[in-house]
Protein backbone atom coordinates (compact mmCIF):
# COMPACT_ATOMS: atom_id res chain seq x y z
CA UNK A 1 0.00 0.00 0.00
CA UNK A 2 3.14 1.96 -0.17
CA UNK A 3 2.59 3.50 3.65
CA UNK A 4 4.32 2.25 6.72
CA UNK A 5 1.92 -0.23 7.39
CA UNK A 6 3.69 -1.95 4.64
CA UNK A 7 5.82 -3.33 7.99
CA UNK A 8 4.30 -6.27 9.70
CA UNK A 9 2.43 -5.05 12.97
CA UNK A 10 2.73 -1.22 13.03
CA UNK A 11 -0.17 0.13 12.98
CA UNK A 12 -1.65 3.72 12.68
CA UNK A 13 -4.50 5.51 14.34
CA UNK A 14 -5.99 9.15 13.78
CA UNK A 15 -8.02 11.26 15.98
CA UNK A 16 -8.98 14.79 14.22
CA UNK A 17 -11.02 17.95 15.07
CA UNK A 18 -11.97 20.78 12.75
CA UNK A 19 -14.85 23.51 12.81
CA UNK A 20 -15.86 25.30 16.05
CA UNK A 21 -12.69 26.91 16.78
CA UNK A 22 -10.66 22.73 15.80
CA UNK A 23 -7.80 22.36 13.66
CA UNK A 24 -5.85 19.63 15.48
CA UNK A 25 -5.40 15.92 15.99
CA UNK A 26 -3.67 13.51 17.14
CA UNK A 27 -1.45 10.82 15.03
CA UNK A 28 -0.64 7.32 16.93
CA UNK A 29 1.85 4.84 15.77
CA UNK A 30 1.54 1.77 17.30
CA UNK A 31 4.31 -1.18 16.81
CA UNK A 32 4.23 -4.43 17.76
CA UNK A 33 5.42 -5.35 21.27
CA UNK A 34 9.01 -6.06 21.38
CA UNK A 35 9.77 -3.09 19.29
CA UNK A 36 13.26 -1.67 18.86
CA UNK A 37 13.24 2.20 18.94
CA UNK A 38 15.35 5.61 19.17
CA UNK A 39 15.02 9.03 18.01
CA UNK A 40 16.99 11.61 16.41
CA UNK A 41 15.99 15.60 16.81
CA UNK A 42 18.03 18.33 14.81
CA UNK A 43 15.12 21.23 14.68
CA UNK A 44 15.72 24.27 16.86
CA UNK A 45 12.42 24.43 18.32
CA UNK A 46 10.99 20.95 19.45
CA UNK A 47 8.35 20.33 21.60
CA UNK A 48 8.92 16.45 22.86
CA UNK A 49 8.26 14.12 25.19
CA UNK A 50 9.96 11.00 26.56
CA UNK A 51 12.77 10.84 23.93
CA UNK A 52 15.70 10.60 26.39
CA UNK A 53 14.52 7.52 27.36
CA UNK A 54 15.33 6.41 23.32
CA UNK A 55 18.80 7.28 23.89
CA UNK A 56 21.07 4.00 22.86
CA UNK A 57 22.82 4.27 27.03
CA UNK A 58 19.44 3.80 28.67
CA UNK A 59 17.60 1.07 31.00
CA UNK A 60 14.83 0.47 28.32
CA UNK A 61 15.28 -0.35 24.52
CA UNK A 62 11.62 -1.28 23.61
CA UNK A 63 9.17 1.44 22.14
CA UNK A 64 5.46 0.68 23.00
CA UNK A 65 3.99 3.74 21.00
CA UNK A 66 4.93 6.87 19.21
CA UNK A 67 2.10 9.98 19.26
CA UNK A 68 2.51 12.50 17.51
CA UNK A 69 0.35 15.45 18.15
CA UNK A 70 -0.65 18.99 17.21
CA UNK A 71 -1.37 21.54 19.88
CA UNK A 72 2.14 22.57 20.49
CA UNK A 73 3.46 21.83 23.70
CA UNK A 74 0.31 22.02 25.44
CA UNK A 75 -0.86 18.79 23.28
CA UNK A 76 2.12 17.06 24.49
CA UNK A 77 -0.49 15.66 27.17
CA UNK A 78 -1.85 13.25 24.81
CA UNK A 79 0.88 10.96 25.18
CA UNK A 80 -0.27 10.51 28.82
CA UNK A 81 -3.95 8.90 27.26
CA UNK A 82 -2.19 6.62 24.62
CA UNK A 83 0.31 5.70 27.79
CA UNK A 84 -3.39 4.33 29.35
CA UNK A 85 -4.45 2.60 26.83
CA UNK A 86 -1.08 0.85 26.50
CA UNK A 87 -1.07 0.42 30.31
CA UNK A 88 -4.71 -1.32 30.28
CA UNK A 89 -3.18 -3.78 27.14
CA UNK A 90 -0.49 -4.73 29.34
CA UNK A 91 2.32 -2.98 26.65
CA UNK A 92 5.07 -1.68 28.63
CA UNK A 93 7.99 -2.33 30.69
CA UNK A 94 6.87 -4.37 33.69
CA UNK A 95 7.20 -3.31 37.33
CA UNK A 96 5.90 -4.62 40.30
CA UNK A 97 1.89 -4.58 39.91
CA UNK A 98 1.80 -3.15 36.07
CA UNK A 99 3.43 -2.02 33.53
CA UNK A 100 5.19 1.39 32.74
CA UNK A 101 4.60 1.81 28.71
CA UNK A 102 7.43 3.62 27.07
CA UNK A 103 5.70 6.34 24.80
CA UNK A 104 7.59 9.18 23.15
CA UNK A 105 5.60 11.91 21.26
CA UNK A 106 6.53 14.88 19.48
CA UNK A 107 4.52 18.07 18.64
CA UNK A 108 3.82 20.70 16.01
CA UNK A 109 2.48 24.17 16.60
CA UNK A 110 -0.74 24.41 14.92
CA UNK A 111 -2.70 26.50 18.14
CA UNK A 112 -5.41 29.13 16.64
CA UNK A 113 -5.50 28.10 13.06
CA UNK A 114 -9.26 26.82 13.42
CA UNK A 115 -9.72 30.55 15.37
CA UNK A 116 -9.52 29.04 18.76
CA UNK A 117 -5.91 28.63 20.60
CA UNK A 118 -7.46 26.69 23.58
CA UNK A 119 -8.61 24.15 20.93
CA UNK A 120 -5.60 21.55 21.35
CA UNK A 121 -5.15 17.64 21.84
CA UNK A 122 -5.69 16.35 25.15
CA UNK A 123 -5.63 12.77 27.20
CA UNK A 124 -8.52 11.30 25.66
CA UNK A 125 -7.76 12.52 22.31
CA UNK A 126 -4.60 10.55 22.73
CA UNK A 127 -5.87 7.38 24.07
CA UNK A 128 -9.09 6.91 21.08
CA UNK A 129 -5.63 7.64 18.65
CA UNK A 130 -4.22 4.81 20.22
CA UNK A 131 -7.16 2.44 20.33
CA UNK A 132 -8.05 3.71 16.62
CA UNK A 133 -4.82 2.04 15.78
CA UNK A 134 -5.40 -1.28 17.41
CA UNK A 135 -8.81 -1.39 15.85
CA UNK A 136 -7.38 -0.82 12.28
CA UNK A 137 -5.69 -4.38 11.91
CA UNK A 138 -2.52 -5.20 10.26
CA UNK A 139 -1.42 -3.81 7.00
CA UNK A 140 -3.96 -1.42 7.30
CA UNK A 141 -4.56 1.94 4.69
CA UNK A 142 -3.37 4.70 6.32
CA UNK A 143 -5.36 8.02 6.24
CA UNK A 144 -3.07 10.95 4.70
CA UNK A 145 -3.69 14.94 4.18
CA UNK A 146 -5.88 16.46 6.51
CA UNK A 147 -6.11 13.85 9.07
CA UNK A 148 -4.48 13.30 12.91
CA UNK A 149 -1.71 15.37 13.49
CA UNK A 150 -1.58 16.72 10.26
CA UNK A 151 -5.00 18.45 10.58
CA UNK A 152 -3.54 21.90 11.96
CA UNK A 153 -0.30 21.56 9.72
CA UNK A 154 0.81 24.11 6.94
CA UNK A 155 4.11 24.73 5.04
CA UNK A 156 6.10 27.53 3.35
CA UNK A 157 5.50 30.36 6.29
CA UNK A 158 1.77 28.94 6.72
CA UNK A 159 1.23 30.04 2.76
CA UNK A 160 -0.15 26.25 1.88
CA UNK A 161 -1.74 23.63 3.85
CA UNK A 162 0.21 20.78 4.78
CA UNK A 163 -0.75 17.55 5.93
CA UNK A 164 0.05 13.61 7.10
CA UNK A 165 2.25 11.46 4.17
CA UNK A 166 3.61 8.08 4.37
CA UNK A 167 5.22 5.43 1.95
CA UNK A 168 7.72 2.50 2.16
CA UNK A 169 10.36 0.65 0.63
CA UNK A 170 10.56 -3.19 0.03
CA UNK A 171 14.56 -4.34 -0.57
CA UNK A 172 16.15 -7.50 -1.44
CA UNK A 173 15.76 -10.42 1.15
CA UNK A 174 12.16 -9.00 2.32
CA UNK A 175 13.27 -5.91 4.42
CA UNK A 176 10.50 -3.22 4.23
CA UNK A 177 11.41 0.83 5.53
CA UNK A 178 8.42 2.78 5.90
CA UNK A 179 7.55 6.05 6.98
CA UNK A 180 5.22 8.81 7.87
CA UNK A 181 5.38 12.11 8.08
CA UNK A 182 3.45 15.13 9.40
CA UNK A 183 4.28 17.95 7.54
CA UNK A 184 4.34 21.28 9.11
CA UNK A 185 7.24 23.12 7.84
CA UNK A 186 8.61 26.29 7.74
CA UNK A 187 10.30 25.89 4.16
CA UNK A 188 8.62 24.87 1.15
CA UNK A 189 8.35 21.18 -0.64
CA UNK A 190 10.90 20.56 -3.34
CA UNK A 191 9.76 18.45 -6.33
CA UNK A 192 12.10 19.20 -8.64
CA UNK A 193 13.96 22.04 -10.10
CA UNK A 194 11.23 24.38 -10.88
CA UNK A 195 10.69 24.31 -6.99
CA UNK A 196 14.47 25.40 -6.25
CA UNK A 197 14.41 28.69 -4.55
CA UNK A 198 17.92 30.55 -4.73
CA UNK A 199 20.48 30.31 -1.84
CA UNK A 200 18.98 32.83 0.60
CA UNK A 201 16.01 29.90 1.06
CA UNK A 202 13.09 32.42 0.82
CA UNK A 203 12.18 31.84 4.77
CA UNK A 204 11.17 35.85 4.34
CA UNK A 205 10.78 36.27 0.42
CA UNK A 206 10.07 39.28 -1.18
CA UNK A 207 6.76 40.41 -1.70
CA UNK A 208 5.10 41.36 -5.17
CA UNK A 209 3.36 44.51 -5.86
CA UNK A 210 0.49 43.32 -4.54
CA UNK A 211 1.53 41.76 -1.50
CA UNK A 212 1.86 38.26 -2.25
CA UNK A 213 4.72 35.75 -2.27
CA UNK A 214 6.20 34.44 -4.88
CA UNK A 215 6.26 30.82 -5.99
CA UNK A 216 3.34 28.16 -7.45
CA UNK A 217 -0.54 29.55 -7.34
CA UNK A 218 1.04 33.09 -6.61
CA UNK A 219 -1.83 34.66 -9.27
CA UNK A 220 -4.54 33.53 -6.58
CA UNK A 221 -3.14 33.42 -3.36
CA UNK A 222 -3.72 35.98 -0.74
CA UNK A 223 -0.85 37.92 1.37
CA UNK A 224 -0.53 35.72 4.43
CA UNK A 225 2.54 34.85 6.36
CA UNK A 226 3.46 33.22 9.40
CA UNK A 227 5.50 34.23 12.38
CA UNK A 228 8.88 32.03 11.92
CA UNK A 229 9.47 29.89 15.02
CA UNK A 230 5.86 28.09 14.45
CA UNK A 231 6.74 24.64 12.70
CA UNK A 232 7.80 21.42 12.62
CA UNK A 233 8.16 18.16 10.59
CA UNK A 234 7.81 15.08 12.55
CA UNK A 235 8.70 11.59 10.80
CA UNK A 236 8.64 7.88 12.17
CA UNK A 237 10.26 5.90 10.45
CA UNK A 238 9.64 1.81 10.75
CA UNK A 239 11.29 -1.06 9.63
CA UNK A 240 10.64 -5.06 10.28
CA UNK A 241 14.84 -5.58 9.97
CA UNK A 242 16.22 -6.44 13.25
CA UNK A 243 18.39 -3.44 14.88
CA UNK A 244 19.20 -2.38 18.16
CA UNK A 245 19.16 0.78 19.43
CA UNK A 246 22.24 2.53 18.37
CA UNK A 247 21.52 0.99 15.11
CA UNK A 248 17.76 2.48 15.28
CA UNK A 249 19.93 6.04 16.22
CA UNK A 250 21.61 5.76 13.03
CA UNK A 251 18.53 5.24 10.95
CA UNK A 252 16.61 8.40 12.37
CA UNK A 253 19.83 10.21 11.49
CA UNK A 254 19.77 9.20 8.01
CA UNK A 255 15.88 9.88 7.89
CA UNK A 256 17.39 13.74 8.52
CA UNK A 257 18.47 13.39 4.70
CA UNK A 258 15.11 12.62 3.35
CA UNK A 259 13.60 15.71 5.33
CA UNK A 260 16.52 17.79 4.17
CA UNK A 261 15.80 16.55 0.37
CA UNK A 262 12.33 17.34 0.31
CA UNK A 263 12.06 20.92 2.27
CA UNK A 264 13.62 24.06 1.53
CA UNK A 265 14.84 24.89 4.39
CA UNK A 266 15.28 22.39 6.88
CA UNK A 267 16.06 21.74 10.44
CA UNK A 268 15.82 25.72 10.95
CA UNK A 269 16.10 27.56 14.61
CA UNK A 270 12.21 28.14 13.78
CA UNK A 271 11.45 23.83 13.28
CA UNK A 272 11.28 21.51 15.71
CA UNK A 273 12.39 18.48 13.20
CA UNK A 274 12.34 15.18 15.23
CA UNK A 275 12.83 11.89 13.13
CA UNK A 276 11.78 8.89 15.23
CA UNK A 277 12.86 4.73 14.01
CA UNK A 278 11.51 1.83 14.94
CA UNK A 279 12.36 -1.52 14.33
CA UNK A 280 10.10 -4.67 14.83
CA UNK A 281 12.84 -7.30 14.91
CA UNK A 282 11.39 -9.89 11.89
CA UNK A 283 14.09 -10.43 9.31
CA UNK A 284 17.33 -10.23 9.97
CA UNK A 285 19.94 -8.47 8.12
CA UNK A 286 22.99 -9.89 6.26
CA UNK A 287 26.05 -10.06 9.27
CA UNK A 288 28.18 -12.68 8.16
CA UNK A 289 30.87 -10.46 7.88
CA UNK A 290 31.87 -7.07 9.10
CA UNK A 291 31.08 -5.88 5.00
CA UNK A 292 28.00 -7.58 4.78
CA UNK A 293 27.03 -5.71 8.15
CA UNK A 294 27.83 -2.16 6.88
CA UNK A 295 26.63 -2.72 3.60
CA UNK A 296 22.88 -4.03 5.13
CA UNK A 297 22.80 -1.24 7.58
CA UNK A 298 24.03 1.45 4.91
CA UNK A 299 21.33 0.44 2.15
CA UNK A 300 18.57 0.24 5.40
CA UNK A 301 19.35 3.41 6.29
CA UNK A 302 20.03 5.07 2.25
CA UNK A 303 16.16 3.87 2.16
CA UNK A 304 15.19 5.62 5.53
CA UNK A 305 16.43 8.51 4.00
CA UNK A 306 13.66 8.32 0.52
CA UNK A 307 10.95 6.53 2.60
CA UNK A 308 11.01 9.87 4.48
CA UNK A 309 11.38 11.90 1.44
CA UNK A 310 8.91 10.48 0.06
CA UNK A 311 6.12 10.52 3.06
CA UNK A 312 7.12 14.53 3.24
CA UNK A 313 6.22 15.23 -0.21
CA UNK A 314 3.05 12.66 -0.22
CA UNK A 315 1.82 14.35 2.98
CA UNK A 316 1.98 18.08 0.93
CA UNK A 317 0.19 16.38 -1.91
CA UNK A 318 -2.49 14.56 -0.04
CA UNK A 319 -2.90 17.97 1.97
CA UNK A 320 -6.32 19.84 0.67
CA UNK A 321 -7.21 23.76 0.98
CA UNK A 322 -9.22 24.61 4.57
CA UNK A 323 -10.32 27.95 5.32
CA UNK A 324 -10.93 29.05 9.19
CA UNK A 325 -11.45 31.93 11.10
CA UNK A 326 -7.52 32.31 11.16
CA UNK A 327 -7.03 32.52 7.40
CA UNK A 328 -7.47 30.62 3.91
CA UNK A 329 -4.66 27.60 3.51
CA UNK A 330 -4.74 26.70 0.05
CA UNK A 331 -3.64 23.50 -1.17
CA UNK A 332 -0.28 23.57 -2.46
CA UNK A 333 0.45 22.24 -5.61
CA UNK A 334 4.13 21.71 -7.71
CA UNK A 335 4.97 24.68 -10.17
CA UNK A 336 3.62 23.50 -13.67
CA UNK A 337 0.37 21.41 -12.61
Amino acid sequence: MNAITDVAGVQVGHVQRAGDGWLSGVTVVLPPPGTVGSVDVRGGGPGTHETDALDPTTLVSTVDAVVLTGGSAFGLVSAAGAQRWCEEQGRGFAVPGTVVPIVPAAAIFDLGRGGDVHARPDADMGYQAAAAAFASGDHAAVGRGNVGAGTGAVIARGQYKGGIGTSSIELDGGVIVGAIAVVNALGSPRFGPADLQPSARSVVPPLDARGRAPGPQAEDQPAQAEQPGLNTTLVVIATNAVLDVAECKRTASAGHAGLARALDPSHTLADGDTVFALATGAVGLDRSTEQARQVSLITLQSAAAEAVRLAILDGVLAAESVSTPAGDFPAYRPAGE
